[in-house]
């Protein structure tokens, strides 16, 4: 049975210091669960200082980017043995926003989920589309090609995680209702089954992010489909993320 992952991506927001403020909160806070996993995505800056307060956790460390080259003249860029040295276990590879402002393709994300899972570590590769590919019928269209073309080379699906962010729902207060939400992640995990095998499509986790806040958590997480969130806004304040962690 595949353990689910309640993920937090606190993009750019919060200093080193307010960083492991929060995690300490949260580390006296949390409950111990047997049946997910628990992640938390601060910026570069903070993610010396989270590990240490992380040691002897069992709170996962996750990176929000990563290269895809373990070292070189690469003027602003951190390297996956980098981040792996310091005790990151997982890193999101392509949200969104890292292909719509900072012009991330296919291939380039393809390069870094490859990097990433060379090293030991999870790669989060999230896949969506906009508003416009929805209203105009491209879902399933987007998501088949982002999927295969970002796992293009990948001989196995272990050491990654698909999570599915409808670009729409992102940051905006609208959300894909549970119903939509499994749709997609039922066709990804058909995907998954044709190109690598039933186990791999029954074992790969697939999470839900978009707007998950603990109004819809748990209507979410009672869908077939859906492993887990990838969570944004409501990952910045302990309360929220620790009754989304806590989804019934």
């Amino acid at each position: 049975m595949r353990k689910s992952l309640i993920a937090g991506n606190w993009k750019m927001y919060k200093t080193p210091k307010e960083s492991v403020e929060f995690v300490k909160g949260l580390k006296g806070a949390i409950k111990t669960y047997s049946d997910r996993d628990v992640l938390v995505c601060p910026p570069f800056t903070s993610l010396v200082p989270v590990a240490d307060v992380l040691k002897g956790t069992s709170i996962k460390l996750g990176a929000q980017n990563v290269f895809f080259e373990d070292e070189g003249a690469f003027t602003g860029e951190i390297s996956p043995k980098m981040l792996k040295e310091i005790g990151v276990e997982y890193v999101i590879c392509g949200h969104s926003e890292r292909r719509n402002i900072f012009g991330e393709t296919d291939e380039i994300i393809n390069k870094k989920v490859k990097k990433t899972v060379s090293v030991g570590m999870t790669a989060i590769l999230c896949v969506g589309e906009k508003l416009e590919e929805r209203e105009n019928g491209e879902t399933f269209n987007v998501i088949k090609r982002q999927v295969e073309k970002c796992l293009d080379g990948i001989k196995e699906t272990e050491g990654i995680v698909i999570a599915y962010e409808p670009v729409w729902a992102i940051g905006t207060g609208k959300n894909a209702t549970p119903q939509q939400a499994e749709e997609v992640h039922s066709f990804i995990r058909g995907i998954i089954e044709r190109h690598y095998g039933k186990n791999s499509a029954e074992d790969i986790i697939i999470l839900y992010g978009g707007s998950v806040k603990p109004e819809n958590i748990d209507s979410l997480m009672a869908q077939k489909n859906l492993d887990g969130a990838l969570v944004g806004g409501a990952s910045l304040k302990l309360d929220s993320f620790l009754r989304i962690v806590d989804y019934r």
